[in-house]
């Protein structure tokens, strides 16, 4: 990898007296027409013409006919009565994931274990024989019964292949007999894997469902995908995301090995949009910044300065972890996926190195040992300036909510995790401890920075999802009636905020996107509707008509 420092001055001043002896060229320009542009700019919040050059570079923002006047020999885009916003950024997904998705078994919103076994037997008709079966998206609060599943429910179907298949939240997941046989560990027994949980039954032997840390045990055992998949689910995730209004993703948790793909992709100018990739833990990336520096590609549209660390697991498979044992499992308190005295080391590495830190907490035990970290790593000095992130901060307890704002940590949340959790996140955590989950609205109110995203493939990568999310708090019925605790809703122009320019101030981009100023990039979308002018309900469909990024079109509707 090839780094950059942000102190090298002598650089900067060579290549401007380079830059000053060159010819100057006459660069061409677009000016774009809307009904409205909304530019998140407090200066002008409101244009009706944009111009940019042929780099992607906003050059003027203002009334119509006096950008025509200023730039008479511009190309003209007129879109109409349409609205033009900055490009969405989600703050936190999966961009791999999210390709892998569409490369295997599709079992989101799987009603039954019945129903999940038909969707394998039909993806199934296309392996090859032994090749493995999987899948990803079950959940089992969905189901009649919302019990755990096991090994025997796929072994009658599938008696020799190995099945391996995520829960939706990535935090579990449901292996049959084949799979587990794979492992070269014997999984009997009552011992358990630091960080995870290996469900047995009254024997000792396993069920087949693997919680956090104890998927690796099986996942170590698969084949390694190869560098061709790798890209091609990448790929795949990328255009996704931009049919739906992205311009920009932090990938949460990105390898190595997937950052060299990223690059060859973005030495073929084959990304459209831009990736703020995340680190993946104490590993072989974080070495690479530490050793080489924070990483730009030349081209714009991939940068990795940032480090993901995972605090404790997931609320819908009770791995998060607790003050208090949950409410409807007197015996669990969830999982810390991280010792404390880890969580400072890691946090004291990467803040020596200059890297970011962003890491998972969703349980009020996960978040409070975060802020504990982050408070003895950063210390008074200026803590804001490093920007530390906490990744769905989902349950805090009322003490811990006002110490993000402080320390400057900024809360990385998904606002669809709410609406797809409030049908049973209150048995989870019961009355009293609900009142600080999803706390957008506190959060904001206490002065603490909301980035907002969808961690898609766990929710869908659909932005216009957490825009409604934000501020209904209902589900695509509208219910419940009025939004499932109401108080913490954000009004349209907060959740887009979060979407734009607070998301890019979250990956230090905010002087290059995230508002449509002169200067910054030229990433926009086009919508049919203004997200700022019709009620909450219509932000669920709204039409993306167009995304552009550098002022160049990587999505346009057909329709």
């Amino acid at each position: 990898m090839h780094g950059f420092r942000h102190s090298r001055l002598g650089q900067v001043i060579a290549l401007s007296i380079v830059a000053a002896s060159m010819p100057v060229q006459a660069a061409k320009v677009t000016v774009l027409t809307a009904s409205r542009i909304h530019t998140m700019d407090t200066a002008r919040p409101r244009a009706q013409a944009m111009a940019f050059d042929d780099g992607g570079a906003i050059l003027a923002l203002g009334e119509t006919a006096a950008l025509l006047k200023q730039y008479p020999k511009a190309t003209r885009i007129d879109v109409g009565n349409a609205t033009v916003a900055p490009g969405l950024i989600d703050a936190h997904g999966h961009v791999a994931g999210l390709g892998l998705a569409r490369l295997r078994a599709d079992l989101v919103d799987t009603r039954s274990k019945a129903d999940v076994l038909q969707r394998l037997r039909d993806f199934a008709r296309d392996l090859p024989p032994g090749a493995w079966l999987l899948g990803r998206g079950w959940d089992q609060n969905d189901w009649p019964e919302k019990h755990f599943p096991t090994a025997a429910d796929l072994d009658a179907a599938f008696p020799d292949r190995p099945v391996w298949l995520s829960r939706v939240d990535g935090h579990a997941a449901w292996g049959n007999t084949a799979a587990m046989r794979i492992v070269k560990r014997d999984l009997r027994g009552d011992w358990q894997p630091d960080g995870g949980q290996i469900l047995r039954d009254a024997q000792g032997a396993p069920t087949g469902l693997f919680i956090d840390a104890a998927m690796d045990l099986v996942e170590s055992a698969m084949p390694a995908m190869d560098a061709t998949t790798t890209e091609r689910a990448l790929v795949l995730g990328m255009q996704s995301a931009v049919e739906h209004g992205l311009t920009g993703v932090h990938d949460a948790g990105v390898s190595l090995t997937q950052l060299q793909a990223y690059q060859r992709l973005a030495d073929r100018k084959a990304m459209p949009l831009r990736v703020y990739a995340m680190a993946d833990g104490d590993g072989a990336a974080l070495d690479a910044l530490c050793r080489n520096g924070l990483y730009r590609h030349a081209g714009g549209r991939l940068e990795m300065r940032a480090l993901k660390l995972f605090a404790d697991g997931a609320l819908g498979s009770r791995g998060a972890a607790m003050l208090e044992p949950y409410s409807d499992d007197h015996a669990n308190s969830g999982l810390l996926l991280m010792k404390p005295e880890e969580l400072d080391r890691v946090t004291t590495k990467a803040r020596d190195c200059g890297v970011q830190v962003a890491t998972h907490a969703i349980g009020d035990r996960g978040n409070r040992e975060v802020l504990d970290a982050y408070a003895k790593a950063l210390g008074s000095t200026q803590p804001a300036e490093y920007r530390w992130r906490i990744e769905h901060a989902q349950i805090l307890s009322p003490t811990d909510l006002p110490r993000l704002a402080p320390l400057g940590v900024i809360a990385s949340m998904q606002p669809t995790h709410a609406t797809s959790d409030m049908p049973w996140a209150e048995d989870r955590v019961g009355p009293a401890r609900i009142v600080g989950a999803y706390a957008w609205r506190q959060l904001r109110d206490s002065g603490t920075r909301l980035a907002l995203g969808s961690d898609f493939p766990v929710e869908s990568v659909d932005p216009r999802l957490g825009l409604y999310a934000a501020t209904t708090r209902a589900d695509g019925d509208g219910l419940p009636v009025g939004g499932w605790h109401p108080e913490d809703k954000l009004t349209a122009f907060e959740a887009l905020r979060g979407f734009t320019l607070d998301a890019a101030y979250a990956g230090f981009a905010e002087a290059r996107v995230g508002s449509l100023v002169p200067g910054k990039r030229a990433d926009f979308i086009v919508l049919k509707q203004d997200p700022l002018a019709i009620p909450p309900a219509g932000l669920r469909t709204l039409d993306v008509q167009a995304t552009y990024v550098d002022g160049r079109p990587v999505y346009q509707a057909t329709r």
